[in-house]
């Protein structure tokens, strides 16, 4: 009896012990759970998270249907969510420094040494109680334009409206357009209605949202790089355990390094996809296709500078002297 007492005893302990260090992790994400994005980066990334920690630690996710993408910043730094998976675009009136990124060449393992990673977390965790565990590239090269009608003359957008976060206006603009600020979800009804007259995008997501439909042509060359990013509510990083707290950087370091050849692959299987479904490429002239990569990257450390000149001015710095942007 003694011993069976014994053995129920650490039974329980090992049951309760086990219960504690089991956790899910609350998050928030900006795009659709069909949308390739979540599928190629969201869950992949749950799934090396539940790897790593032997099934122990697990994230679910709320999509937009939820909360609007705009929208999602807050409620994670409120603690509502634990986890944000978004485009610090999408945030950039609270603070610009994440979507810099989008100026910073594609090499995960570059950014890290060259201290790009650590000065982006360190900022978001000073002024917005948030913590950056992953920047996963979307590739190579990260964009391009979804037009309506080819481009004819130049400037390419000259009298057009360009759907386009803030970080694409400067770009837009200097190539003869005006910038709409909208999610991609509203970009299928507004070019259908000509409210917008093109988009711009990652390389992957237009055959989800079906603009095949409604816009006619891809424009080439493509340009510049999707930096997306996971946060963390800080709060509930300092509250995990180190255990977990190292389960998911381990998680966030293969993340970053296994997306970029996939994406790469993703990217040329939707072009051609997008072509059998219809649509037909479009070029810019040779003198703004040699400028576009420059006017992208100018364009977002302008916008950067706007809202926070002196981390954008260090954080330009630290890029410039590993060689990953102009």
């Amino acid at each position: 009896m003694k011993q069976f007492v014994l053995m129920a005893g650490a039974l329980v302990a090992g049951l309760a012990s086990s219960s504690a260090f089991a956790q899910e992790i609350r998050a928030v994400g900006a795009f659709p759970e069909t949308f390739v994005f979540t599928r190629e980066i969201a869950q992949p990334f749950a799934d090396l998270v539940a790897e790593e920690s032997g099934g122990t630690l697990t994230v679910s996710f709320t999509g937009p249907d939820a909360v609007p993408p705009l929208e999602q910043f807050e409620p994670t730094q409120a603690g509502v969510f634990d986890m944000l998976f978004t485009h610090p675009a999408y945030h950039a009136g609270t603070t610009p420094v994440g979507l810099s990124i989008d100026a910073i060449a594609p090499d995960p393992v570059a950014r890290r040494e060259a201290g790009i990673i650590d000065f982006i977390d360190a900022h978001y965790q000073q002024t917005q109680g948030m913590k950056l565990l992953a920047a996963p590239p979307t590739g190579n090269v990260g964009f391009r334009y979804y037009l309506r009608d080819p481009i004819s003359a130049e400037p390419a957008f000259d009298g057009r409206n360009i759907r386009g976060t803030v970080s694409y206006h400067p770009m837009i603009e200097a190539l003869g357009g005006a910038g709409i600020v909208m999610g991609g979800g509203d970009v299928y009804s507004a070019l259908q209605t000509g409210a917008i007259d093109g988009a711009a995008w990652g390389l992957t997501g237009a055959l989800d949202f079906n603009w095949h439909e409604v816009a006619g042509y891809m424009a080439e060359p493509g340009f510049g790089q999707v930096g997306l990013m996971i946060f963390m509510n800080l709060d509930a990083w300092n509250g995990m355990s180190e255990e977990n707290q190292a389960i998911l950087e381990r998680a966030a370091l293969r993340l970053e390094t296994e997306t970029m050849a996939r994406f790469d692959q993703l990217a040329a299987d939707e072009r051609e996809a997008l072509l059998d479904l219809g649509m037909e490429m479009t070029e810019f002239s040779p003198d703004e296709a040699e400028q576009l990569d420059a006017l992208w990257s100018n364009g977002v450390w302008q916008v950067g500078a706007q809202g926070a000149p002196d981390a954008i001015a260090e954080l330009r710095s630290l890029a410039q002297n590993a060689g990953l942007s102009d």
